[in-house]
């Protein structure tokens, strides 16, 4: 395969492409620019389908880019007896360990014994032998207190007993969102954040079939009709809104899960800590990700407006600073010394509420509904799995068609032909990982004093001017929380870099100073409404009714 660049879909270009080819065929219109969109739009150009993806925000806006941040099978589901999902997920993520390298990245975790804690040593150690043994791998072992203490020095060392270390995988969720659509723009594939959905076109003559969809660009507000064998509904934590078109009923609940951003610095940990909380005794993680440690996450139902972002509240800070308190009570660490926050809204499959959140099932599920077929639940590790689902389930309104390639990879692995220094081979890895065919041309292409590391996260300037000028930045925040992630790494959403960013904005994306200004405000906005800590002294969950 040649290592073509690759660049996002020209969102104007493509806009006007639509309004003068009104009578254009779609196979497939995929509307969602999360991991499953992104996995569905994969799978359908991988068959061969013609296909347009569209998202009413960024790529990877929602749940896609608030994760834990975590490519994992996912032990509780052994616990609830399902083995299936099980190992769909360990498979899963043994296959993207291989296929995106650098992206996917194995990680220890350490479940810490505690002693009158359940489960114990003898009954981890039998989940974790299953666990390994469904992904086909022997990573499982037991620790006692004194090589745990040796691991993590400052942890607190009352009641402890030891650790069951295994295995799974940490990722960058909204960077795997946008090289699955790379990927798919490389097979033929269309693009175009910032379009909503406005409503689904029907043919009375076909039984109300739907045929069709109108869209919306947000930017100009212009409407364009287009017409389509099948419409795919991705919307996750939306969903329930677009299916209610044709069929009435309510199926996704929606739960907020939240995390804290620290310094690594003031809380070090090198590997993933799983542990119960001292009030509720759910299981919370602490672990490194991006130069930088989190904690999470929470899990309550979401009663907020899905049209605003899922912020924070003050009792979920509260419960999050006693984690960190209660484990590392030495390190004395408070709202103050918290660099940021988010939230993501998870669409779980159920909705009775008087059921735990956290005991909700993560399978997925698809509804195939007069052309419109709805998928929504599932996990970040099993995307493939939904996409394939979604697409069988797509088929009675589609042309008969196999997969233009023998292979089922997600990811085309690319060939670096640079020599690589023992020093450097770390930092090409990951930007191989994450950019796949076009790390070459980042590589070829970048200006030496662009290639720095920002402070103590993994991110350089090159990339920031590399998703300007490729990867459809509209606005200052696609750049800062999801093309990098510097907004969530850095204090006070990486305003220290607006000066560099400013010039890389200029030149690669034409904003003049006005431009440049209002995209600043429109940011600093945002990040201090659903990035940082709430300001208000009750714990009134923000922006809900």
């Amino acid at each position: 395969m040649r290592n073509e660049q690759v660049s996002f879909t020209n969102r104007d270009a493509l806009w006007q492409t639509l309004k003068q080819s009104p009578d254009q065929q779609w196979d497939v219109i995929v509307v969602g620019g999360g991991i499953i969109g992104a996995g569905v739009l994969r799978e359908a150009t991988r068959r061969g389908l013609k296909t347009l993806l569209i998202e009413q925000r960024d790529f990877a806006w929602g749940t896609s880019s608030r994760s834990s941040k975590m490519v994992h099978g996912g032990l509780r589901y052994i616990a609830q007896g399902d083995i299936k999902l099980t190992k769909h997920s360990v498979q899963e993520r043994e296959r993207l360990l291989t296929e995106a390298p650098g992206l996917v990245e194995r990680m220890g975790n350490y479940f810490l014994l505690k002693k009158g804690q359940f489960p114990g040593r003898i009954a981890m150690g039998s989940v974790l032998t299953i666990y390994d043994k469904l992904a086909g791998i022997k990573d499982n072992r037991y620790l006692d207190k004194k090589s745990l203490i040796e691991h993590f020095p400052f942890i607190n060392r009352e009641g402890l007993k030891g650790a069951c270390y295994y295995t799974d995988t940490a990722v960058d969720d909204a960077r795997l969102v946008l090289r699955v659509l790379q990927e798919s723009v490389q097979a033929g594939g269309q693009v175009l954040n910032y379009v909503q959905a406005k409503k689904l076109i029907t043919c009375n003559k076909t039984n109300n079939q739907v045929n069709g969809l109108t869209i919306e660009n947000i930017e100009s507000g212009e409407q364009i009709e287009l017409k389509s064998s099948v419409v795919v509904n991705a919307t996750g934590a939306w969903a329930d809104r677009l299916r209610n078109e044709v069929v009435d009923e309510k199926r996704i609940r929606p739960l907020r899960g939240s995390h804290l951003v620290f310094s690594s610095k003031q809380l070090p940990v090198k590997d993933t800590l799983i542990l119960f909380h001292p009030v509720d005794k759910r299981p919370v993680f602490i672990f490194p990700w991006e130069g930088a440690s989190l904690v999470g996450t929470t899990d309550l139902d979401h009663t907020g407006n899905l049209d605003q972002e899922a912020c924070i509240t003050n009792e979920e800070v509260e419960y999050l600073l006693q984690v960190v308190a209660s484990n590392f009570p030495k390190s004395n660490l408070s709202r103050k010394d918290v660099i940021s926050s988010y939230s993501g809204v998870r669409p779980v499959i159920g909705s009775d509420k008087s059921k735990d959140p956290s005991k909700e099932r993560r399978d997925h599920a698809v509804w195939a509904d007069k052309g419109l077929v709805t998928v929504s639940g599932g996990k970040l590790t099993t995307f493939r799995l939904t996409a394939i689902d979604t697409l069988n389930a797509a088929q009675p309104w589609l042309k008969k068609t196999e997969a233009k390639e023998l292979s089922d990879k997600v990811f085309n692995t690319p060939t670096i032909s640079k020599e690589i220094a023992l020093n450097e081979r770390n930092w090409i890895n990951r930007i191989t990982g994450r950019y796949g065919i076009n790390a070459q041309h980042i590589l070829a292409n970048t200006d030496k004093n662009e290639t720095a590391l920002i402070e103590e996260t993994q991110f350089c300037l090159s990339e920031c001017r590399w998703a300007a000028k490729h990867e459809s930045v509209v606005h200052l925040d696609d750049l800062l929380l999801r093309r990098t992630r510097l907004g969530l790494l850095l204090k006070n959403g990486a305003e220290q870099l607006f000066s560099k960013l400013a010039l890389i904005c200029q030149q690669e994306l034409n904003w003049d100073s006005e431009k440049w200004q209002k995209e600043v405000s429109r940011y600093q906005e945002i990040w201090q409404q659903h990035y940082s800590l709430p300001t208000d002294s009750l714990p009134a969950e923000r922006g809900e009714k």
